[in-house]
């Protein structure tokens, strides 16, 4: 017999813990994906460091007036999508802030597109139909590693001053690495499924995001404490969070806070800064402008503390 050919990728590797999971019960099939699931936060936690460095370096952008992309393909891509889509109704910011990419374009978030992760020619092409430029910062997000799509992208974002990070859970070549300012790296072991990277990788992946747009935002001022005062208010529920968030802040009542946020034009931010200093909105804009749109450099006072419900 043969000696296996051992694929350098750590994601297409066969898991030894796993061998068994098509014998196993349903019971047994989750215990054994939970089991593996508990390696992905300390995966995540061991790359705090580079996720920090890209943190600041999306803060730097957002200052600036300039981007994050996400760039990938298949989960990676969607992953990377479903994070730029989530920014603008939780933060409130234009939809050219933070842009998803994936290979295959829009249909494939619904459809796989055989081939389109291959050709690293598309990816440099999206960089260039994004006007990518000096001062954005491109995050390519490839489980494997060695996506040429997410490779393209950056070689060409890299090219044209772009700051350019990776998102990886094996680890890259060093013709990935050569492209990527920063790597961020967390190695999630083989999956449960050999290969199947919408799994560990997968979860990894979105934590990832989760912390360079929560906590770019955050460095922006896009919070107060912990409360999230730039939300766009587009449905009922985020209508009423915004309403709650006025009325915890300030201690008016539902409709005194409905009217504030009226003349607010719906900002729940501005709306908190024309109450505790009572300004009109336009004053409150300006303060808010100098402070670097961050809320608690002009209303110094602490957001109330966080009353525990009664058990």
């Amino acid at each position: 017999m043969s000696t296996p050919t051992l694929d350098p990728r750590v994601t297409e590797r066969r898991n030894p813990r796993t061998v068994s999971i098509d014998l196993a019960s349903p019971l047994e099939i989750v215990d054994l994906i939970n089991a593996e699931d508990r390696a992905v936060t300390d995966a995540v936690a061991s790359q705090r460091e580079p996720i920090a460095r890209t943190i600041a370096a999306i803060e730097t952008a957002f200052r600036a007036g300039r981007r994050l992309l996400y760039v990938g393909a298949g989960t990676s891509g969607r992953l990377g999508v479903l994070d730029a889509s989530e920014c603008p109704p939780t933060f409130g910011t234009d939809p050219r802030m933070v842009v998803g990419i994936i290979a295959g374009g829009d249909h494939a978030l619904r459809n796989p597109i055989e081939g389109a992760e291959d050709d690293p020619s598309a990816g440099a092409a999206e960089m260039v139909q994004h006007d990518v430029t000096a001062g954005d910062v491109v995050v390519g997000i490839a489980a494997s590693g060695t996506t040429p799509f997410v490779r393209g992208a950056l070689e060409q974002a890299k090219a044209r001053g772009a700051t350019t990070a990776l998102v990886a859970c094996s680890e890259p070549p060093e013709t990935m690495k050569a492209h990527a300012d920063i790597l961020m790296l967390p190695i999630v072991g083989p999956e449960v499924l050999t290969g199947s990277t919408r799994l560990k990788a997968g979860t990894a992946t979105k934590l990832v995001c989760n912390m360079l747009t929560t906590g770019a935002m955050i460095r922006v001022g896009k919070s107060y404490g912990n409360l999230m005062v730039d939300l766009r208010a587009t449905n009922v529920k985020l209508q009423d969070r915004a309403e709650r968030i006025v009325c915890e802040v300030t201690g008016l009542a539902r409709e005194a806070a409905r009217l504030l946020l009226q003349q607010a034009e719906g900002g729940v931010k501005r709306a908190l800064v024309m109450h505790a200093l009572q300004v009109d909105a336009a004053t409150a804009d300006a303060r808010l402008h100098d402070a670097g749109g961050v809320i608690r450099k002009v209303v110094p006072d602490a957001p109330p503390p966080v009353i525990t419900p009664v058990a």
